[in-house]
C-alpha cells in the first residue's frame, strides 16, 4: 500500500502527537517525500490550542518547529482519510479502536511499532513531568519516525 496520509494521535494533542507530526514533517521534507501529516487527540480538552510550550521548546532545540500546529479531536472520518493512524500508547489505541469502523482497523498501529529496538510500545505522556520526559518523548518519536520513514521508502 502506498501511504499518502499519516495521522498521529495521543490524548490531548498538545504534547506527543504534535511532536510526532513536527518530527515526521521534517524527516519527510529532508527525504524529499511528499506525504500529508497531521495529528489529533482522542479527547477534546485542548481543541484549537497550540502544542504545550514545553513540547515546543524541546522540539525547537532539536530543530523542529511546532508553533503553527493546533490541537483537534480524532474523528471517525479520520480512519477513511488517513492511510496510517498511529497511536502514541495502548490506552489511546484502545479508544481509537472503539471509534474506528471495523473495516478500517488495519490502518491503526502504534508509532513505536516502527521502532523495534525501543523498550516497550508506548510513548509516555510527559505532561505532568519534567524536562526529561519531553526529551524522552523526542527520543522515542525520532526513533519511531526514523523506522516509519525507512518503511515508507521501501513502499513508495
Amino acid at each position: 500500500m502506498s501511504v499518502r496520509r499519516i495521522l498521529f494521535f495521543c490524548m490531548g494533542n498538545i504534547c506527543r502527537s504534535p511532536t510526532a507530526e513536527g518530527v515526521m514533517r521534517a524527516k519527510l521534507a529532508a527525504a524529499g517525500l511528499s506525504i500529508d501529516v497531521d495529528s489529533a487527540g482522542t479527547h477534546g480538552y485542548h481543541v484549537g490550542d497550540a502544542p504545550d510550550e514545553r513540547s515546543q521548546m524541546h522540539a525547537r532545540r532539536r530543530g523542529y518547529d511546532l508553533s503553527a500546529l493546533r490541537a483537534r479531536q480524532l474523528t471517525a472520518d479520520d480512519f477513511q482519510h488517513f492511510d496510517l493512524v498511529l497511536a502514541m500508547d495502548a490506552d489511546n489505541l484502545a479508544r481509537a479502536r472503539a471509534l474506528c469502523p471495523p473495516e478500517q482497523r488495519h490502518r491503526l498501529k502504534r508509532l513505536l511499532d516502527y521502532a523495534p529496538s525501543s523498550r516497550g510500545r508506548d510513548v509516555p505522556d510527559p505532561y505532568h513531568g519534567g524536562a526529561d520526559g519531553f526529551e524522552r518523548v523526542l527520543d522515542l518519536v525520532e526513533a519511531g519516525c526514523d523506522g516509519l520513514l525507512s518503511s515508507l521508502k521501501r513502499t513508495q
